[in-house]
């Protein structure tokens, strides 16, 4: 590539997305189970949203908490599954510049935001669960407010520095992604410069950020264990636990693959790369499908106001 070619690349027009590298002839196959995913991912969380609203008994901190969750995930698969698809069904590859890092801002936020979210829902239920004579004076209105606008402005303002940075190296090798959509990593991994500043600062946010939600959950979920041990009767125990085992099997479907994606990207890969790019999409795919589903079947009041509504609707 010549100097003036290379001069002229600084800063790409578009960046195309290149799908599942090595899996582009089953791209309809794929696109079923994604389709799927969203479909189900907007159905659920619009129908938790709808339940909580129009239920004046479920206006409380737990399912506050619950509708930032579903808002959360009805961001997230939006601003990455469309364009999916899109690349699936016909071949829309391109993706402006702005736009990819727009997407990057939205991807990055809002999994900040679905983090802080878990933290509140765990402080809740342990206040539930250990506190339960102080909960409507420790859970008022105006610190759930607080709380849920503190989320939303650290994820705002930790997730800013990634498109900025994405955008001030110069991209002279390709513009070609090998993903699905524009993560911090994926991006800068593709620049011609010492990315250093790049992958330090995501490693603060994923170890410093992340991992610190991580550990307060862990406390949280450990006092909560040591308090349902010291219930008197076991169906009491398990009651208790059954309300907390729907908060632990969303929190893993979280964090697990998306702790494996940013490591395996930042420290080599030892097998088949589309292997990994389909663990990505899921890890933004999966739990924006699956929440809805574990807390419509988990939560009874969720549960008895959807059958409610769908047996009044045949009367």
């Amino acid at each position: 590539m010549s100097d003036t070619d290379i001069n002229n690349f600084t800063n790409p027009s578009t960046f195309i997305l290149q799908g599942i590298p090595g899996l582009e002839e089953a791209h309809v196959w794929i696109s079923i189970p994604f389709c799927t995913m969203y479909i189900i991912a907007l159905l659920g969380n619009l129908t938790v949203l709808f339940i909580v609203k129009t239920e004046p008994s479920l206006h409380g901190p737990m399912y506050y908490f619950l509708c930032m969750l579903a808002i959360t995930d009805l961001v997230l698969c939006t601003s990455t599954l469309p364009k999916a698809l899109a690349i699936f069904w016909i071949n829309s590859r391109e993706i402006d510049f702005s736009a990819c890092l727009t997407q990057m801002y939205f991807i990055h936020c809002f999994s900040l935001v679905e983090s802080g979210t878990f933290v509140a829902m765990a402080f809740d239920r342990y206040v539930a669960i250990c506190h339960p004579l102080r909960y409507s004076t420790i859970l008022t209105s105006s610190v759930v407010a607080k709380l849920c606008l503190a989320v939303v402005l650290r994820s705002g303002v930790l997730a800013l520095p990634y498109p900025f940075l994405a955008r001030q190296w110069p991209y002279c090798r390709t513009n070609i992604i090998p993903e699905l959509y524009c993560t911090h990593i994926a991006v800068v991994n593709l620049a011609c410069a010492d990315i250093r500043v790049s992958s330090y600062y995501g490693l603060f946010v994923l170890l410093c950020v992340i991992g610190l939600d991580v550990i307060f959950i862990a406390l949280s979920y450990a006092l909560i264990l040591r308090a349902i041990f010291r219930l008197p009767t076991k169906d009491a125990r398990l009651k208790t636990f059954g309300t907390c085992g729907s908060h632990l099997c969303v929190i893993l479907a979280f964090y697990s693959p998306g702790l494996f994606i940013s490591l395996t990207y930042r420290f080599g890969q030892s097998g088949a790369f589309h292997f990994y790019v389909l663990i990505s999409n899921l890890y933004l795919g999966m739990p924006p499908t699956l929440n809805p589903i574990i807390y419509g079947i988990k939560t009874k009041q969720i549960r008895t106001r959807l059958v409610w509504l769908f047996t009044h609707k045949r009367t």
